[in-house]
């Protein structure tokens, strides 16, 4: 078997190179291989047999004939950010999607086809010259892709939707090699599935987007010292704003920041990413109840681009982290007051408790329009510990598990944020009938299960 394996997988590297050049396949031989097999997460080091680098639609299907009919493990990277570390595989070859990077915007209509190689902060920076924009989150270096599979939850989510609101079509290759052009007519129902079920049905090459106006934009950082009262009340007070301001809150071991007094460095503050797209005057009213919440420790908030707003990309930064994620309706002062009582316990560099405020325009979209189905609930949470000791790391998911399980209200998960713990998690993703609908389309395009080096949906259902 081990000698079958080892042949299957020379034979796929010998069929990758035929197809798509040598150049184009990097194996453990070429000396960038120690850079192509690396994502995002500090917490993954595997050795593919070869990172795949298609330059568009007609080699990626190419990519994944040939690790179909091999019967080796494939993995997809579009940016690598997957807390998982899905963008790579022990022994399998890594498709990555980081040459498809072209992008058309059309000013007039207000839309835009990107090809699944671009991060958000490319993407972003580019729309922004037109004074345009799509929503993928807060960071510059996620890839466009996997923030839209997942459903993309970010800084304008309140205002326009998830990602997945703005998705008006998409190109993808299936596991069979064909290539499909879909959307609301065209293949409906694996349009509906690529809004949230993440890359279960194949490689999605492009997205058409929707793009919305950013011409008129305020944010930044605001912190406070946080206390429970201070945590509860700002979350009501983000949770009540107008639609405009998105909100999303770190409560937190004060980090040494170098806009913060040194005397609050390791003890608990709220540091609060504020996001208002309209005019000024109006962000300042909206903005005002979070900064009285009390008198801040810092407040950076002005007029600035939009783009300005996503976390820069950091190329050498790849942080080790447990993490655990949840949605919740509500916060009172005793959970608030477990979150900062925790923060004293852990021994991780960062720990921390985040909210993503949802409602707004979220909350309008019907549950069943797309397969992110979780619409109705206030915030998504994510209990994180950054640390770089990884002896210390049960420690660490400990500490996590513990205080995520003291939030926990019902069942309802993230994929965008989950990490390993997911397979355990993946049906709690997806309301019965959300799940069923995917396991069916799932059947249809994906039968078997070729792509399941991800929170996977199986082509069939599970007793």
């Amino acid at each position: 078997m081990v000698h079958d394996t080892r042949e299957a997988t020379s034979g796929a590297v010998s069929s990758l190179r035929s197809a798509l050049g040598s150049n184009a396949v990097i194996t453990p031989d070429d000396p960038r291989y120690e850079r192509a097999r690396r994502v995002f997460s500090g917490g993954y080091d595997r050795h593919p047999v070869a990172v795949a680098l298609p330059g568009g639609a007609g080699d990626v299907a190419k990519v994944v004939s040939v690790a179909r009919e091999a019967g080796v493990e494939l993995a997809i990277r579009s940016g690598g950010h997957s807390p998982a570390g899905y963008g790579v595989v022990d022994g399998g070859v890594v498709l990555d999607l980081s040459r498809l990077r072209d992008l058309e915007i059309d000013v007039d209509q207000r839309t835009a086809w990107a090809q699944a190689g671009l991060t958000a902060g490319e993407y972003t920076k580019a729309t922004a010259r037109h004074g345009l924009a799509t929503g993928f989150g807060d960071t510059a270096s996620v890839g466009i892709g996997g923030a839209t599979l997942a459903g993309g939850l970010g800084l304008l989510s309140r205002k326009y939707g998830l990602t997945v609101d703005d998705l008006l079509a998409a190109e993808i290759v299936t596991a069979d090699g064909q290539f499909l052009s879909v959307d609301d007519a065209s293949h409906p129902d694996l349009f509906w599935a690529l809004k949230g079920g993440g890359g279960n049905f194949g490689v999605v090459t492009r997205f058409k987007y929707r793009l919305h106006d950013v011409s008129q934009f305020t944010g930044g950082v605001l912190v406070h010292s946080a206390t429970p009262e201070v945590v509860t009340e700002f979350i009501a007070a983000a949770d009540a704003a107008p639609d405009e301001l998105s909100t999303v809150v770190m409560v937190m071991s004060a980090p040494p920041l170098p806009f913060l007094p040194a005397e609050v460095y390791g003890t608990p503050v709220l540091l609060a990413t504020l996001a208002y797209n309209g005019p000024a005057a109006s962000a300042e009213h909206a903005i005002a109840p979070l900064r009285a919440v009390a008198s801040p420790l810092a407040d950076l908030i002005g007029p600035k681009p939009y783009q300005e707003m996503l976390a820069p990309e950091e190329e050498d930064y790849r942080p080790i982290a447990a993490h655990r994620n949840m949605f919740l309706d509500s916060l009172d002062e005793q959970a608030a007051a477990r979150i900062v009582a925790a923060l004293d316990t852990s021994s991780a560099q960062v720990p921390a408790v985040q909210f993503r405020i949802m409602g707004g325009a979220v909350a309008r979209v019907p549950a069943d329009a797309t397969a992110f189905a979780h619409r109705h609930r206030r915030m998504m949470v994510n209990v994180i510990a950054i640390y770089d000791d990884t002896s210390q790391s049960a420690a660490h998911e400990a500490w996590v598990a513990t205080v995520a399980d003291s939030l926990r209200q019902g069942p309802g998960v993230y994929t965008g944020f989950l990490g390993e713990e997911g397979e355990g998690l993946i049906h709690a993703a997806y309301p019965d009938t959300t799940w069923d609908r995917l396991v069916s389309i799932k059947r249809t395009y994906d039968p078997g299960n070729l792509f399941h080096h991800n929170h996977n949906i199986p082509p069939e259902r599970q007793p």
